[in-house]
């Protein structure tokens, strides 16, 4: 799944912003407790979508598709004096008073500010920008998923356009403030950055991808002529120039004072900000070393199973030369990028209708399937998922690669269509912003174990669905998965025990099919993104885990779709709290007698 990294940022009146700790501390004064905690949920929404209007795009917030974040660092300074706030008033509203299911949203709502807090202290705001995200990255996404049925919708969008030269310079001014911390991403990955900004800047204005929502209107010929000359004019005068200046900033000032190590623990308080970081993303107490362990224990696992498959279809040699074979011959390769697309939405239409047979709840939200953006699939995985919002009346999106196609087997399509569209990505995303009763932050909310874990999960119910018949599908979806232990190893391996880059990448080849172009974007995200790798193990193995303890201890009262939409039914979750849900579920649905002889 494209993850995409919103700061939150100022975007309205200075007095407004001065009242914003303020008006958390009134909710919590006076009043019944769930009257308090709701009156405390609906501001800090509000102030959440305010502060990160492109976030609110995204969820299809109304009102502010035509402001941009303010990434000050006087806007980022107070943003951080607000969330002590909102976490001293979380603590006036006594949590004893609250029910069940307001209890859960409380821990929830406690845990965030918590770990925002916790995180203050590394300035991870002063590295805004790497080869995977940034302005350059996030201005093409946040366009695309833009309203654009009326005229209004488009003059939003010249709007933002307008602005964007001053979010580009707030974004240097961060830059500059990490070169003085000595906090930026590795200097290796650094030219990549100039690579994008120049696909975002093609000499004619109306190739770039900014200017891609004018070149598909649909509003009527004469509304669209005016239009499309303000978009040309700001791209031109403004947005063309801004960027070429960010450009100029990263080549000749940013790139050489960069530093040259790849590990995150050499980092600036960085052996605790990795720390940090895994359990920001794993939600979980487990330590790197128990991390590069169990990857060890899960590589050697589906390495037996893949061995299986290898030896049913009679290959004569060792597993490594039959991932050769698999990463060299024609037949496994299209060689038209359209039929790659079609292929997937073969394979994705062919899921839907078993969809019923392990869930009774369906997402509403339609996805389609369409290609990576060009100008950024050199530097992307395989495939990826972009969210969509029935608020904004945008469907969500599975995007496949399409860039070095003999990169891009067949036999990985069903395990990646499942991973990103249904069951997986889009169906648990959409799922949670369709629960009616939930709070807005946990419909839209991401804890990166539960949604990359679940999707992994995902992967794994395609053989009870009845697909990965041909062998050696089934081949890809275990060397899928076996990229997932092997993250483990290498992400462990280079932030936390000194592994050079090319002892992940030698490891990393050497444990599945992967060709060279997909391990080396793969290993660079691992070092730029460090720790967002490890949730998609560890998210697996426990909802496979909290699956079997619930069958375990119901036996043939056990009901996988119940068992599903439980799971699902909460939002994204940490994992220690989804366990105590399902640990709760399980008692429930035991009977009488075994509920009181099991107390007993």
């Amino acid at each position: 799944m494209k993850s995409l990294l919103f700061v939150l940022a100022l975007s309205v009146p200075a007095h407004a912003a001065q009242n914003s700790c303020g008006q958390f501390m009134v909710t919590a004064k006076s009043g019944k407790a769930t009257a308090r905690f709701k009156r405390f949920l609906d501001v800090q929404w509000k102030y959440n979508m305010t502060e990160s209007p492109e976030w609110a795009t995204f969820v299809g917030y109304p009102g502010l598709n035509d402001r941009l974040s303010d990434n000050s660092i006087p806007a980022i300074k107070r943003r951080k004096t607000e969330t002590h706030c909102q976490l001293e008033a979380l603590h006036k509203i006594p949590r004893q008073a609250l029910n069940d299911k307001d209890r859960v949203t409380y821990d929830l709502a406690v845990r965030d500010a918590t770990m925002a807090i916790e995180g203050e202290k590394f300035g991870t705001e002063y590295i805004p920008i790497s080869h995977m995200n940034g302005i350059q990255v996030d201005t093409v996404d946040l366009f695309s998923a833009m309203p654009v049925a009326t005229k209004e919708d488009y003059k939003n969008i010249l709007v933002r356009m307008d602005k964007l030269p001053l979010a580009i310079d707030q974004t240097i001014t961060l830059l500059r403030e990490g070169l003085k911390r000595n906090l930026t991403p590795t200097k290796m990955f650094l030219p990549k950055i100039s690579a994008e900004i120049d696909s975002l800047l093609p000499v004619k204005i109306e190739d770039s991808p900014l200017y891609k929502p004018f070149a598909e209107m649909t509003l009527s010929k004469a509304e669209q002529a005016p239009l499309q000359a303000q978009a040309r004019a700001a791209l031109e005068s403004k947005v063309y120039p801004a960027f070429r200046k960010l450009q100029t900033f990263v080549n000749q000032e940013y790139t050489p004072l960069a530093h040259d190590y790849i590990s995150w623990s050499e980092m600036p308080n960085g052996k605790a900000w990795y720390a940090f970081l895994v359990k920001t993303h794993t939600t979980t107490s487990l330590n790197p070393d128990q991390l590069h362990e169990i990857g060890v224990r899960e590589v050697a696992r589906i390495t037996n199973e893949m061995t299986k498959i290898k030896d049913a279809v009679k290959f004569k040699g060792d597993l490594k030369a039959f991932n050769k074979v698999l990463l060299t011959d024609k037949q496994f390769y299209f060689t038209d990028p359209n039929d790659l697309i079609v292929a997937y939405r073969d394979i994705t239409k062919r899921i839907d209708p078993e969809l019923t047979k392990m869930f009774r709840t369906l997402p509403r939200l339609t996805y389609g399937v369409r290609a990576v953006p060009e100008f950024r699939a050199s530097s992307t995985s395989a495939a990826e998922y972009q969210g969509g919002s029935l608020d904004a009346g945008r469907a969500g999106w599975f995007q496949a690669n399409t860039f070095d196609l003999k990169s891009r087997p067949k036999w990985e399509m069903e395990t990646l269509a499942f991973h990103e569209g249904v069951p997986g990505h889009h169906f648990q995303i959409s799922v949670a912003q369709e629960i009616a009763d939930l709070p807005e932050f946990r419909k839209f909310g991401g804890n990166t174990a539960f949604v990359e874990g679940w999707a992994l999960y995902a992967e794994s119910l395609g053989e009870e669905m009845g697909f990965y018949k041909d062998p050696y599908s089934k081949y890809g979806h275990y060397s899928d998965e076996i990229l997932r232990a092997v993250r483990l190893v290498v992400d462990t391996g280079m932030h936390a025990k000194g592994w050079t880059r090319q002892q992940a990448l030698d490891y990393f080849r050497s444990k599945m099919p992967v060709s060279d172009v997909d391990s080396e974007i793969e290993i660079n995200r691992y070092i730029t993104w460090p720790g967002q790798a490890l949730a998609y193990k560890v998210g697996q193995l426990k909802f496979r885990e909290l699956r079997e303890r619930a069958h375990l201890a119901l036996g043939e009262n056990f009901d996988v779709r119940a068992y599903h939409d439980l799971v699902l039914g909460q939002g994204s979750l940490p994992m220690e709290v989804l366990e105590k849900v399902v640990d709760a579920w399980i008692l429930k649905q035991k009977p009488a007698s075994k509920r009181v002889s099991q107390n007993i």
